[in-house]
Order: C-alpha cells, then sequence, then structure tokens
C-alpha cells in the first residue's frame, strides 16, 4: 500500500535542486506562458525546458521556443496525457542519464509562481520520495468536488493512496519512475493514471504544500464542462487500471 509523506519544507525557501528537464504542459496559453517559463528559468538555472504544446491555435509555441524551451507539438489537440508523454519521452531521451536525475513536470498557466517549484524537485533528489506532488496551498476555483473525489476515490482504489492533491499537474519523478509511468494517460486522467502506476511500481508519493496560483475555472457553464470533461477521463485512466 502506498504512504502519503508531507515534509515541512512546503515554502519556496525549499532546497532548489535543478532538474533534468522541466516538461511544461499547454494549450492556448499564450497570456501566460512567458511568464512561466521565466520563472522556471530563474528558479532553476541550466535545466532544459520543453512545452508540451497540446495542438495550440494561438501564439504559445511561438513564445515558449522565443523563451528558450523545446517545443514538442501534437499538431492538433489529442490531449494532455498524449502531450505530456511526447514530451517526457523527448526530454528523456535528450538528458544525459545522469545518477539521480529528477524531472519536473508542470502546468503552464502558473505564471511567476512556478519559481515556488524547488521543493518538489529537492525532495526527490534527496531521496524523500521518488514522486513529488504539489497541493495547491490555497484553493482557487474549482466546482462541488464531485471530480475531485471521484479522482481521490480511483487512486485509492487503484493502489491504497489517500491524497489531497490527485489531480495537481505540478510533480518532480526521478527517471526510473518517470520511464514506468510512461505513456501517460488519456488527457485529463493523466494524473491519476499517473499516481496510481508509480505506486504500483514501488514509488513513494510525498505530497507538498505550495504557494502557488493558476488559472482556474469557477462555477460557470464553462467550469462545469471542463470539470465534465475531466470526470469522464479520470474515469476511463481507473477503468483501464483495475
Amino acid at each position: 500500500m502506498g504512504t502519503i509523506e508531507r515534509p515541512n519544507d512546503g515554502g519556496p525557501g525549499g532546497a532548489a535542486r535543478a532538474p533534468a528537464a522541466v516538461i511544461v504542459a499547454a494549450r492556448d496559453e499564450a497570456e501566460r506562458i512567458a511568464a512561466t517559463l521565466a520563472a522556471l528559468s530563474s528558479a532553476f538555472p541550466g535545466a532544459s525546458l520543453f512545452l508540451a504544446d497540446d495542438g495550440s491555435r494561438d501564439a504559445t509555441a511561438r513564445l515558449a521556443a522565443g523563451a528558450g524551451a523545446t517545443v514538442v507539438g501534437t499538431g492538433r489537440p489529442l490531449g494532455k496525457g498524449e502531450a505530456m508523454t511526447a514530451g517526457a519521452r523527448r526530454a528523456l531521451a535528450q538528458a544525459p542519464g545522469a545518477p539521480g536525475e529528477v524531472f519536473l513536470l508542470c502546468d503552464g498557466d502558473l505564471g511567476s509562481s512556478a519559481a515556488a517549484l524547488g521543493p518538489l524537485v529537492a525532495a526527490v533528489a534527496e531521496g524523500r520520495c521518488e514522486l513529488a506532488v504539489a497541493a495547491f496551498a490555497q484553493r482557487v476555483g474549482g466546482g462541488f468536488g464531485v471530480a475531485l473525489g471521484f479522482a481521490r476515490w480511483a487512486i485509492r482504489r487503484g493502489c491504497g493512496l489517500s491524497t489531497a492533491a490527485p489531480i495537481s499537474g505540478q510533480r518532480a519523478l526521478d527517471r526510473a519512475t518517470l520511464e514506468a509511468v510512461l505513456p501517460l494517460a488519456h488527457g485529463f486522467g493523466m494524473e491519476v493514471g499517473m499516481t496510481i502506476d508509480a505506486v504500483r511500481a514501488g514509488a513513494r508519493v510525498a505530497e507538498i504544500p505550495l504557494e502557488l496560483s493558476h488559472r482556474a475555472t469557477g462555477r460557470t457553464a464553462a467550469g462545469f464542462l471542463h470539470r465534465g470533461r475531466q470526470l469522464l477521463d479520470f474515469a476511463r485512466a481507473y477503468a483501464r487500471r483495475i
């Protein structure tokens, strides 16, 4: 059965180890992607940046390339899991393969708050876990919790792990764990599937509260439609693992 560790290093002051690569998920994030990449470059100088672009129709890919990121595009929208699978495979292939490599995954809408992700990398680099997940210290947006509750239930049923942040896209993994969870589950089921697969592969999971912000969806028609799509993808990811 998996366990949750919550190290007392949840603030931005945690040790800022440099990951081998940072893989950023994005679709139509032109408004925030430049700030996100600038924050990551500042927090992790020398780390390779990869943009997993899921068929953006705006300037996301162009802005990312201008910021020095390697753009790995799907050409058309296929889903977050598919885009991040392509980005992660490119990052793994280009990383030197040195002992103790850590890979950081995050969403493109974090903006300047992406600079706070250092404790995730430190937790894996220091050997306290193989998968570190950021829990947002303050909840922003959201609906009535149905999709989130299902994600928690699916992970608990799938691998015995109780989670506070089951669908957080901000994650650090060592090389072996990242390789073990590929290919990632379809679409928004990526994080649910990743967590189940990682624990089944023997990874220890740590959830670390961080002061992060993102573009949240509220209780609007568009927001409920988005969460409905999430719920469907969560269910698919779980069904393929039972």
